[in-house]
């Protein structure tokens, strides 16, 4: 047949083509209406359903599991029965390693209270020790994976099990950046080693691929291409990307279900917007001597997680909404052996700038809307591991958290009398996001995605706030 006698193929739109060609495009009224309007609801349009106390949040991960027995939880008892063999009376669990019925292992540190509100703390952590008072330490947290891969991705994403969304995608569905021009949620590590579960851990899961985190490099360059290539001008890489971004469309255009080719598309976008604004917001040269002191990037040991920390500090001024640091990537607190050489080194690269992060967060008057969150993916057990390291353990553990309506010199729940299982306020992983977004002013339950028909939400239906953190009932 004659290719003129072919019928005319009808032509394809999608549903938003639809409502801005159709009724003379009214249909774009009720789009409009829909989608954000300012660069505070980069997500959807969601109001906030509690007073929020944080605008940030900044999460120090301490990947591999740090021991709150030599850090935040002294046991007098445990050193009392070092050597010997776990009490009858204790429920007994299944560890990692299968370290269950081996000896207890007594702490080496020498324990002190710090501040007014005399929270102990041992000598591993004398800067951290210094910020006491900003900081509410929760000694009584537990989770469900015993490995690392499901021990770090539940505390991203709330189950142990791959595919769900994480708590920075969450927060950035619920309530977007408030920077059109920076990621809303950025993951930065501290050396090149793969983080367990890799991007998994910051993954948008079943939600768009838009809310996923953005992993910016460590080291002097953590946006790698920032720059245009030499001889290339802001015009002619604009027009570079007007072509892609039109070839990108048109495919993407009939794989509507394929959320990747959007945030592909969205990215490209952000990062020409990048070119523009965030060599400002990554020059940490501008920083005084003194506050690069502060963070410790002057020092071998503390350089590298200084630079993240200090960078965090700069994001949150451009209002990126949740900052993740990644310490120890590639489970480096893991001391299943030696324990000592392990926490005496990896303490002694984060100590430093953790404070320094809290203390200029604090002077800069923005701890009062920054929520700073530290710990892992759980603790260490009582009982010893090849004779002078320690095991994992999910049954209790500590993290703490500081400013973002935080009422800091506190501290939250208990474990028993070794430190072996949280006994008091019992705060699970379900419990501390919904605690954390609580804080944002967001009610875990109220926050939901429809996903196959069924409305998903951040802690699959469990958990509570923990509202006494802020030191007042009331919502």
């Amino acid at each position: 047949m004659h290719p003129s006698y072919l019928p005319t193929p009808e032509p394809f739109f999608s549903r938003r083509e639809a409502l801005l060609r159709s009724g003379t495009g009214f249909g774009a009224l009720a789009l409009a209406s829909m989608l954000p309007t300012s660069s505070l609801k980069a997500g959807p349009a969601l109001t906030s359903h509690i007073q929020p106390r944080a605008k940030s949040i900044i999460f120090l991960f301490m990947e591999g599991g740090p021991s709150h027995l030599d850090l935040f939880d002294p046991k007098p008892q445990l050193n009392k029965l070092a050597g010997s063999q776990l009490p009858a009376g204790y429920k007994k669990v299944i560890t990692a390693m299968g370290e269950a019925n081996s000896p207890l292992l007594g702490s080496q540190r020498k324990w002190k209270q710090h501040g007014e509100s005399g929270i102990w703390t041992s000598d591993w952590i004398p800067h951290i020790s210094s910020c006491v008072d900003d900081i509410a330490v929760i000694r009584s947290c537990w989770t469900n994976g015993i490995n690392h891969s499901g021990g770090v991705c539940q505390m991203n994403t709330g189950t142990p099990l791959p595919g769900r969304p994480s708590l920075g995608s969450w927060v950035s569905y619920g309530l977007g950046t408030e920077n059109q021009n920076l990621p809303g949620f950025v993951v930065m590590t501290d050396n090149p080693s793969q983080v367990t579960n890799g991007p998994r851990n910051w993954s948008a899961g079943f939600m768009p691929a838009s809310y996923q985190g953005t992993k910016l490099d460590s080291g002097m360059e953590p946006i790698a291409n920032l720059n245009n290539p030499k001889g290339i001008s802001d015009r002619r890489q604009r027009m570079k990307l007007d072509l892609l971004n039109d070839m990108n469309t048109q495919h993407a255009a009939r794989r509507e279900s394929q959320t990747e080719l959007e945030a592909r598309i969205q990215s490209y976008e952000l990062a020409f917007r990048m070119q523009a604004n965030a060599p400002e917001a990554i020059d940490l040269e501008s920083e005084t001597n003194e506050t690069q002191k502060l963070y410790g990037i002057d020092e071998k040991q503390t350089e590298a997680f200084g630079r993240n920390c200090l960078l965090a500090r700069r994001l949150v001024e451009q209002g990126v909404r949740f900052i993740q640091l990644y310490h120890g990537a590639g489970s480096k607190w893991d001391a299943h052996s030696a324990i000592e050489n392990n926490h005496t080194r990896m303490c002694r690269q984060m100590d430093k700038p953790v404070a320094g992060l809290i203390h200029d967060l604090k002077r800069r008057g923005l701890l009062d809307e920054t929520l700073v969150l530290w710990g892992g993916e759980f603790g260490r057990t009582p009982m010893s591991e090849k004779g002078d390291g320690r095991d994992h353990n999910p049954t209790g553990f500590t993290m703490f958290m500081a400013g973002g309506g935080v009422a800091g010199g506190q501290t939250i729940g208990a474990t028993d009398d070794l430190g072996f299982h949280a006994v008091e306020n019992r705060l699970h992983v379900h419990d501390l996001h919904a605690t954390i977004l609580y804080l944002m002013g967001i009610d875990h339950m109220a926050l939901t995605y429809l996903h196959k028909g069924r409305p998903e939400r951040p802690t699959q239906n469990e958990g509570d706030a923990y509202r006494l953190i802020t030191g007042r009932t009331q919502a």
